[in-house]
């Protein structure tokens, strides 16, 4: 397998404190930006399938909406049950403005 750089978006695209959901080599990745720094993970709950986009940001953690667990946008750990399994994170990188993950194919 290799990684490979994919273009989401612009910077300015994503304010402070906020997420987007972007598909990326066929998966749904969640982008959220908090402390100035941006982060990408997978936009699926471990616990029940729900659509993380659709959460909030709080304390750098993304909230499902459905039940109520948390995951660490840095790490994927989950910090709230009731899920119990992480999720995946991804690499981001910015270069003249832009946003790109690094996904696996």
């Amino acid at each position: 397998m290799t990684a490979q750089l994919e273009r989401i978006c612009r910077v300015d695209e994503i304010n402070e404190g906020e997420s987007r959901v972007f598909q990326v080599n066929g998966k749904s990745i969640l982008v959220a930006k908090y402390k100035g720094k941006y982060y990408a993970v997978d936009n699926i709950c471990t616990h029940d399938g729900g659509d993380l986009g659709e959460g909030k940001i709080i304390d750098g953690q993304v909230e499902c909406p459905r039940h109520g667990a948390r995951f660490d946008i840095r790490t994927g750990d989950v910090t709230r049950m009731p899920a119990v399994c992480e999720i995946d994170t991804y690499k981001v990188i910015i270069e003249n403005g832009e946003l790109f993950v690094s996904v696996t194919d």
